[in-house]
């Protein structure tokens, strides 16, 4: 059994610089496991609670999220080349900005308008290691793997980030967490130019193009709101684990969590990419949502202060649907999408994911501080199910660029 489901993976690993590519997503995504955690923790030290930590980290996703389609919509036009490069240059010195806004307990302004700019010129290597996959590989099986493994690395990356950064917590201070995080994102902006799969970048001869780009596709649009959704929930447990645990006083423990729980997706996501399945992947696609809103659903029925293994098992079960949900989201954009928008179709990904993950942190905090701890693991499960119920919607047609 162990060898049917490593066989696939064997043949795909064997395909020119597959391999490589892999290692450098991996290594240039670590960040993106380490950031909000280290952000959380250091906003909720520096400003005195997870409400006021979590509005400004909704300013900062709310940012990205408005800047990114734009950027889509450049690379599509020029190629990944030079947004690379600009993007390189800003992202750091913007995340530096912010880092000292909050180290120098400057107004709330300031801070808010650097969390600003921090999110308007992060580098979209999230967003275009996803796009590449789709311009390095034509057939859906294929793409499913691609997106499979992806999703697994992402979520390698959100264990061992969160790991990393809990670490620091245990040792250290919020500073040296974020401290820890900034020369993560700087490093990894070096090593993503180094990338090999940028050479299989196929860019679109000029075209007429409306103005929406990609949202004149209403399956697109209904597929996007899904993700917000999805994202949304996945925030609630970004900042739920560490609002929670710190009600306990075992601060250190989210990362713990939230790593776990990341591992879970890991496994579920492997687990998906080498497994076919015969219904469409619009039914998948609602049949994970609606399992993971009632898995995280079974953190409200236990005592992290009495039991934190139970506890980290929940998490770790929740998990096992996040992968696959993510790396269906990406084969059914790369099916829909049409070919002159591919790269701004998964920047509106982006776009919904990081507005779903800000608003979520945003509304977990305040449901933490006003009603109850463990209030984002509800809320999140009702979105999950209204979201699974809307994935209902989505039908099956062809794929436009075969």
């Amino acid at each position: 059994m162990l060898n049917r489901l490593l066989k696939p993976y064997r043949a795909f690993l064997s395909l020119p610089d597959v391999p490589r590519t892999l290692l450098i997503t991996f290594l240039s995504r670590m960040p993106v496991g380490m950031l909000g955690f280290a952000m959380v923790m250091f906003l909720r030290e520096a400003l005195g609670n997870f409400k006021l930590a979590g509005s400004v980290i909704g300013v900062y996703f709310f940012a990205m999220a408005v800047s990114s389609p734009i950027k889509g919509r450049i690379i599509d036009r020029i190629g990944p080349g030079t947004p690379l490069r600009v993007c390189g240059l800003l992202d750091p010195l913007c995340f530096a900005l912010f880092i000292a806004s909050v180290w120098y307990t400057l107004p709330i302004t300031n801070v808010l308008i650097c969390a600003a700019l921090m999110g308007l010129f992060t580098t979209p290597i999230a967003t275009l290691t996803r796009a590449i996959w789709r311009h390095r590989f034509d057939s859906d099986d294929d793409r499913r793997m691609a997106f499979a493994v992806d999703s697994v690395l992402m979520e390698i990356n959100f264990t061992m980030g969160p790991a990393v950064v809990g670490l620091v917590l245990a040792f250290s201070t919020p500073k040296a967490a974020i401290l820890v995080a900034w020369v993560a994102a700087t490093t990894s902006i070096l090593i993503f130019m180094r990338n090999p799969a940028l050479k299989y970048w196929k860019q679109a001869p000029p075209s007429e193009r409306h103005l929406l780009g990609p949202l004149t596709e209403g399956r697109l649009i209904l597929l996007f709101v899904i993700l917000f959704a999805l994202a949304m929930a996945c925030g609630m447990l970004e900042v739920g684990y560490p609002a929670y645990t710190t009600s306990l006083a075992i601060p250190a423990f989210a990362g713990v969590l939230l790593a776990v729980n990341s591992f879970g997706s890991a496994i579920g996501g492997a687990l998906f990419g080498s497994t076919k399945f015969s219904m469409t992947m619009e039914k998948q696609f609602a049949i994970l949502l609606a399992v993971f809103g009632l898995l995280m659903c079974l953190h409200l029925a236990v005592d992290a202060k009495e039991s934190r293994y139970l506890f980290a098992l929940m998490a770790f079960i929740a998990g096992c649907a996040i992968s696959p949900a993510f790396a269906l989201q990406a084969l059914l954009i790369s099916r829909i999408a049409p070919a002159k928008y591919a790269t701004e179709a998964f920047t509106w990904s982006g776009t919904f994911i990081v507005t779903g993950l800000g608003a979520g942190m945003a509304a977990g905090g305040a449901l933490s501080e006003i009603y109850f701890v463990k209030a984002p693991f509800l809320a999140g499960s009702a979105v999950l199910i209204i979201a699974a119920a809307m994935a209902l919607l989505l039908t099956a047609k062809p794929d436009p660029n075969t």
